[in-house]
């Protein structure tokens, strides 16, 4: 490690990096907590991945959760070594601009950027089609459910813009409902199973509709492809990172919140697991159903209880969408205030009054609205399931970063730190995150993502390209905001 230093006091922390302090510090302990909380949501994975679960590897799939959990909780680890020592609007963008090459942390940014875009296009169109629509007995209508989600998107944005603190308040009520919903369904569920034998523990080792699959254990089988269950919940847990700046005494809350989030999302998304597969009747109904679910909550608690589970759901997608969007607009601008985000001036201004970047926060909305009203069904499929990879990639090249750089990372009083086990737990992480881009590249379904993800990366080069021809300034590699040539 390098020099040792102490803790700035918050109000000097974005000066001390080389930045004007212009956003306001409201988000308490909690607070950060939710926010990588209400990104990874348990029950909105689970929700929407139970069912590939069941299809490919039945519900003995649900043990590859726990694989999924140490491996994204190593990561963890590792980005919340980064976030203690640089707790900076821009996460990993500003880690490797200060600590490599500014030209490689805008490839990070890139990727940041690219990838919350597409999450939160992946969360609000799941929260139209999957909870609203159903919710209020509307048919499936595309046109309806892309109307319905440019408008969520609109709200959250126009929260998100109104104030951090009303974000970070909204959010934590979210957490709480959706923390304490899980909670009363495991019990729920355990108690009618006990009650009335409906459910089996034999569930646990069941192969249900795969039984007799011939590809079951073969690279890019059924066993392998139920992996999307952990590695597409467990995600975003780096978010708290993306609102350092605004958070209160970051180089503890931050890491806490980063770990914290990826332990408790583990633990109990497990624990809704297990109950939902025992209380499974009939193996073959309910993955036929569609909605297992629901299916199964149904079955055992009653249909009301449907209804509720798709109030709780919308409040979580709501929440983990409103996040998406606000760590979006905060890549957006710590890229602009170093003049290397397309429309820089424009996206790094700070409303006054309200504290937040306005135009960096709208071009989300905007981005999200041309994309509905551009592209086709099929297409917005395979651009939203893209998503699932640009974590796993970032993840992994942070992790990279942070085994090459670990020594100029200057140790902080009071901050977080793994001390002896850095190296062991980053190289560990390093094997789990090649593992896991593998096990999203191996179904042949993948093609059309990865695609889509290299051409996005394509587009991104082409303006790294112009920056270091045309504003060569703008990627000097100092500690201070490049000015404007």
């Amino acid at each position: 490690m390098g020099d040792h230093t102490s803790r700035a006091d918050d109000t000097e922390m974005s000066a001390e990096f080389g930045y004007r302090p212009q956003l306001r510090r409201s988000l308490g302990s909690f607070q950060v907590f939710a926010v990588s909380f209400a990104f990874i949501s348990v029950a909105v994975g689970i929700f929407g991945t139970y069912d590939d679960l069941l299809t490919s590897a039945g519900p003995v799939g649900i043990w590859t959760w726990p694989v999924a959990l140490v491996g994204q909780l190593l990561v963890a680890l590792v980005i919340a070594q980064f976030a203690a020592r640089i707790p900076l609007s821009g996460s990993s963008y500003q880690w490797a601009s200060r600590l490599t090459d500014p030209r490689i942390g805008w490839g990070f940014g890139w990727l940041t950027f690219c990838y919350l875009i597409t999450g939160l296009l992946a969360i609000d169109s799941a929260m139209a089609s999957q909870c609203l629509m159903p919710l209020f007995g509307m048919p499936p209508d595309e046109v309806v459910s892309r109307v319905i989600t440019v408008i969520i998107l609109a709200v959250q944005a126009a929260i998100a813009i109104a104030s951090t603190w009303i974000v970070g308040v909204l959010n934590s009520v979210a957490v709480v409902v959706e923390l304490t919903i899980v909670v009363v369904l495991v019990v729920a569920l355990s108690v009618a199973v006990a009650l009335t034998g409906h459910g089996t523990l034999d569930n646990l080792t069941s192969r249900g509709v795969t039984a007799d699959a011939p590809d079951y254990f073969a690279f890019g089988g059924g066993l392998m492809a139920s992996m999307i269950v952990g590695l597409a919940t467990l995600v975003g847990f780096d978010s708290a990172a993306s609102m350092a700046e605004e958070a209160k005494d970051p180089h503890r809350s931050v890491p806490r919140a980063i770990v914290g989030s990826v332990v408790a999302a583990g633990i109990l998304g497990f624990l809704f697991l297990i109950a939902l597969t025992v209380a499974i009747d009939d193996v073959a109904k309910v993955t036929a159903s569609g909605s297992p679910v629901a299916s199964i909550l149904g079955d055992q608690l009653g249909h009301p209880t449907e209804r509720i589970l798709l109030v709780v759901i919308a409040v979580a997608f709501f929440g983990g969408g409103m996040v998406t969007m606000t760590s979006c607009a905060r890549i957006v601008f710590a890229m602009s205030r170093d003049g290397r985000f397309p429309g820089h001036r424009l996206f790094r201004i700070v409303h006054p009054r309200t504290r937040t970047p306005v135009a960096a926060t709208l071009l989300p909305l905007v981005i999200g609205i041309l994309t509905l009203v551009v592209i086709p069904g099929d297409a917005l499929i395979e651009l939203i399931t893209s998503g699932t990879l640009f974590p796993a990639i970032t993840y992994g090249l942070i992790v990279v970063l942070y085994l090459v750089v670990r020594r100029r990372l200057d140790t902080t009083t009071g901050a977080f730190d793994l001390g002896r086990w850095e190296v062991p737990v980053a190289v560990a992480a390093l094997i789990w995150t090649v593992a896991a881009v593998t096990v999203l590249l191996a179904p042949a379904s993948a093609r059309v993502p990865l695609i889509i993800v290299v051409g996005l990366i394509g587009l991104g080069a082409i303006y790294l390209g112009y920056l270091m021809i045309r504003r060569p300034v703008a990627l000097q590699a100092n500690r201070n905001p490049t000015p404007d040539p």
